[in-house]
């Protein structure tokens, strides 16, 4: 179809991607009270969703009562509202509506690798900041930083959508099945964010999260080599005052990638020191623990 014959059915992704620049513009303020109001109205439609996170919660925190793990769930809803409103803001929000909202600690890793052209593999996890922290890094370096993305091929109006918004004001990125694409980005010397704890059902690894075996990206550590690259942990927070933490550290994983069970196991603990730091703002609507040890039952059942 020509360009001409595509416009037309694009026009609703433009008008989606007009509205979510203006929402990007909402003082940090009025944007957390607009996320909660949508998780009150909106809360109810998603109702699959929450039973897969309250499994999540019960495998992770078996010592909660019911009364305490249904206020992780509910903390969990308005955060997972807001989090929509926060992937606006990194994808289409002007820079001014950023300034002063958050505090980064230990961007020098970045600064070190970039002096030495080396590249960096940022791993990081689905906490729910993920793409605000790496909009942050890139206006911070001063210097794009690139991520590992789903691509949406049966939806090309919404994937030129985003993959223009990211790379405008992030940096390139590279599909979560182009490994060669990974390759090249590390070898350029490029930063790359990463969040590979999604439940693998080939070529994992399983590696305790909470205590949990997790199907776990067993290639991160041929990626890292194969790309003369070095491993650095991105992780960022939303304080009760609506500012941010953004911290990058270096968790030990350089020294692992001859290991393969041992790094993912390092990866998973770095992690969960992560989301214990701020529980509700990790994504428990995804069925992390899908996949099982041989023998073992999926514990959300048929949904």
């Amino acid at each position: 179809m020509t360009a001409a014959g595509a416009a037309p059915r694009c026009l609703g992704w433009r008008a989606f991607g007009a509205l979510a620049a203006a929402l990007a513009r909402l003082p940090q303020g009025a944007m957390l009270a607009f996320g909660a109001a949508a998780a009150t109205l909106l809360g109810p439609l998603l109702r699959a969703r929450w039973r897969v996170a309250r499994v999540n919660l019960a495998l992770c925190f078996p010592g909660d009562d019911a009364t305490r793990r249904e206020a992780r769930l509910r903390q969990h809803r308005r955060a997972l509202f807001v989090a929509a409103l926060e992937l606006m803001r990194a994808w289409f929000g002007p820079s001014r509506a950023l300034a002063g909202l958050v505090d980064i600690e230990g961007i020098e890793h970045l600064r070190a690798a970039q002096a030495r052209g080396q590249g960096v593999l940022l791993l990081t996890g689905h906490l729910m900041h993920t793409e605000l922290a790496v909009r942050f890094l890139a206006e911070a370096l001063g210097a794009p930083v690139g991520g590992v993305v789903r691509r949406y091929r049966r939806h090309p109006c919404l994937e030129r959508l985003l993959d223009g918004a990211r790379r405008a004001r992030l940096g390139p990125t590279v599909d979560k099945f182009d490994a060669r694409g990974m390759v090249r980005l590390l070898r350029d010397g490029g930063r790359l964010a990463y969040s590979a704890d999604q439940d693998f059902r080939h070529g994992h690894v399983f590696a305790p999260f909470f205590g949990v075996p997790a199907a776990t990206y067993a290639g991160a550590p041929q990626l890292v080599r194969a790309g003369r690259a070095c491993v650095r942990f991105l992780a960022m927070a939303r304080g009760a005052d609506g500012r941010y933490r953004l911290t990058v550290s270096d968790p030990g994983l350089d020294a692992l990638l001859d290991d393969e069970e041992a790094f993912a196991a390092r990866y998973m603990q770095v992690l969960e020191g992560a989301v214990r730091a701020a529980p509700a703002q990790y994504l428990w609507v995804h069925r992390r623990f899908k996949t099982r040890p041989p023998g073992e039952a999926t514990p959300y059942g048929r949904a």
